[in-house]
């Protein structure tokens, strides 16, 4: 029996520099949610559809602390490395693969979808 899989296809979508460090940038593509990529103090980077599990807040425009991020909406803190919503608090919000490659950050994106991505930059808010 042959199943039909989808390779998703490495789309470049930014520069490191472009992330700030405790920051996120949003690629937009056509018919998709919109992604939310974060970079930690580390300089690790993580990926995942901008979309907190518990009431759909936009997780680009949190606090991003260590390697997790809090929702703006509801303080819901989300694990950057799987998506997992930290105790006590129950939920997943959707990762993709991302790598950095020479400085380029690359998405795994599905064929259809690799084409015309855009992105914004979103600091991190500075408390006063």
């Amino acid at each position: 029996m042959n199943a039909l899989v989808s390779t998703p296809s490495w789309t470049t979508v930014c520069h490191i520099d472009d992330i700030p460090k405790l920051g996120s940038r949003v690629v937009h593509h056509d018919g998709c949610d919109p992604i939310a990529v974060f970079r930690a103090s580390d300089d690790h980077v993580f990926a995942m559809i901008d979309r907190c599990p518990h009431k759909g807040g936009p997780l680009s425009a949190g606090l991003v602390h260590g390697h997790s991020v809090s929702c703006p909406l509801h303080g819901w803190n989300i694990n950057l490395e799987d998506g997992q919503a930290l105790a006590p608090d129950q939920g997943c919000a959707r990762k993709l693969e991302v790598r950095v490659d020479a400085g380029q950050v690359l998405l795994a994106l599905p064929d259809q979808t690799s084409s015309a991505l855009k992105g914004e930059r979103h600091e991190r808010a500075t408390q006063s």
